[in-house]
């Protein structure tokens, strides 16, 4: 019962850094090693396995505000305690792929044996690097959306060609790590780059991108507010829940709804009576697929023009 732990995300210019932690307890899965080392579509295929077949599994997510307030040592730190936390099922042993033990500071610290390559040697911790590059990339792949001029979705926010063409062309927005070097002339007054917005972006809004842009800004907001974001865009052919996150022990299911504008009535108004079923049995329904430890709080969120958090707010 080993629990396994490794990161993604620590390079990167843009997003969130991510730990994922995976407890195998004996099952088998073909195929686990550095998710690096893997294609796209195997990855996801592994990472399908890992929910699936796992004792238990979890993420710690740092958001990229968070990451420049506290320092990248501090940041892994904080990501690991929030990945670990998410795990209920027993375990004897922690191996953290890297040399520096994470936990150190924590009543956890005596149980971590850190390893080099231990993504590559010990199947748990290949799991673990999987769950945090996946449930990483599918982030960006939403903030992408939103903001399609810098590319996230091909690169993820490292530091490529592309990437730094876009920031030199229209300047930063709400997800660039303005504490890494290239990126901390930008954090001067009187620059000449302001943060972007989403209505700087040209390009026709689908729905679908409207969407993910309102569950981008909602899950950025939970993240300030001390969450830790579990799931997003979680779907199955029953039902579905727009964010899964968790706070002081209690997980929320949040459901986002968007307006253009203030002229368009209230955004909890689309919560009827009939969605609130959906919602208790979408929340139901995950809680048996992956067991939770804790109470279980249905929320709504409304979103209003661009950036605008409107409300959050517990139904039940």
């Amino acid at each position: 019962m080993i629990l396994g732990i490794d990161e993604a995300g620590r390079g990167p210019w843009a997003g969130p850094l991510v730990v994922g932690a995976v407890v195998l307890g004996g099952a088998e899965i073909e195929g686990l090693t550095d998710s690096k080392k893997l294609t796209k579509n195997k990855r996801e295929i592994l990472y399908d396995e890992v929910v699936e077949k796992a004792a238990a599994y979890a993420s710690g997510w740092v958001s990229a505000r968070e990451l420049d307030e506290i320092g990248m040592s501090a940041a892994l730190r904080l990501a690991t305690r929030r990945a670990v936390e998410g795990i209920a099922t027993p375990y004897s042993e922690i191996i953290i792929d890297g040399t520096v033990n994470f936990l150190a500071d924590t009543g956890k610290g005596h149980y971590v044996q850190t390893m080099p390559k231990a993504d590559l040697l010990v199947p748990s911790v290949s799991a673990a690097s999987i769950v945090a590059k996946v449930e990483r990339d599918r982030y960006m792949v939403g903030v992408g959306k939103g903001y399609p001029m810098y590319g996230f979705g091909s690169h993820a926010g490292y530091g490529v060609a592309k990437h730094r063409t876009a920031i030199e062309r229209y300047g930063v927005m709400p997800e660039h790590r303005l504490s890494f070097a290239p990126l901390q002339k930008y954090t001067g007054v009187g620059s000449s780059l302001r943060p972007v917005s989403p209505r700087d972006i040209s390009a026709v809004k689908t729905t679908k991108v409207i969407g993910d842009q309102a569950e981008n800004v909602i899950a950025e907001y939970l993240q300030r507010k001390g969450h830790v974001i579990l799931d997003r865009n979680w779907r199955t052919r029953f039902c579905e829940i727009d964010i899964v996150s968790r706070k002081d022990g209690v997980v929320y299911f949040t459901e986002v709804k968007y307006r253009k504008n203030t002229n368009q009535g209230g955004g909890m108004a689309a919560i009827t009576a009939k969605k609130l079923r959906q919602m208790k049995f979408a929340a139901e329904y995950y809680a048996l697929r992956y067991p939770q430890e804790g109470d279980l709080r249905l929320a709504a969120a409304s979103v209003v023009g661009d950036d605008v958090v409107e409300e959050w707010v517990t139904l039940d």
